[in-house]
């Protein structure tokens, strides 16, 4: 049997509910559980157990996506969300990202792009479409060369021995152990180091531990 992740849709709009819907249930591991028209029911609706991944529009009346991201994120951990915009926009861009979003879809090409970004996310991995890495990249260098000098990493002490004890080999279960975390949280913070670091998946994780001196080469 496949295990389905199952899906809450928030768009204010019915007819581009339905066609997120069309997209997301001809993939079998993928079933819309839920839809919804606005940011506030989002939020009363994600935090139910039934939910595995929220997609936001960015744009919706009385709570918008992004404020709906930051308080399903803080308010249930676990809950993966993806946000969906018409806007590629850098300022969306990086405020999805902060308010805990693991990755930013374009409508114009949700199409294409939405189905790998679920699947991605429910990986524990981030999602960006092409323009949106060039957009962090040129914020990276934008601030450097206005003299404004980066932190040497942009991970918590946590965070760091979190990617130290991935790039072991250690399993998910054996890190909560380690740490006296639960599970869900290792995988939360797995997902953010990723989406700081602009990286996809462990192998980049290791090469960046030994980049850091965390492990031997």
């Amino acid at each position: 049997m496949t295990l389905q992740t199952r899906i809450m849709l928030a768009d204010d709009h019915a007819v581009v509910r339905r066609g997120l819907r069309l997209v997301l249930e001809g993939e079998p591991d993928l079933r819309v559980v839920a839809e919804v028209g606005d940011g506030a029911e989002a939020v009363e609706r994600g935090l139910q157990d039934d939910v595995d991944l929220a997609v936001l529009d960015i744009s919706m009346p009385r709570m918008t996506g992004l404020q709906a991201a930051r308080e399903l994120t803080n308010r249930r951990e676990g809950l993966r969300v993806l946000i969906l915009s018409m806007h590629d926009n850098e300022q969306y861009l990086f405020e999805a990202l902060r308010a805990g979003a693991s990755g930013y879809v374009l409508k114009s090409v949700a199409d294409r792009d939405l189905v790998e970004a679920c699947r991605a996310t429910m990986r524990g991995e981030p999602f960006l479409y092409p323009g949106a890495v060039r957009a962090l990249m040129r914020d990276f260098i934008d601030r450097a060369r206005r003299g404004e000098t980066p932190p040497d990493d942009p991970l918590t002490p946590r965070e760091v021995e979190i990617v130290k004890l991935i790039a072991e080999a250690r399993t998910t279960r054996e890190i909560a152990a380690e740490l006296v975390l639960s599970e869900k949280t290792v995988e939360r913070h797995r997902t953010n180091i990723l989406a700081k670091l602009g990286m996809r998946d462990r192998v980049e994780l290791v090469r960046y531990a030994i980049r850091r001196g965390l492990v031997e080469p």
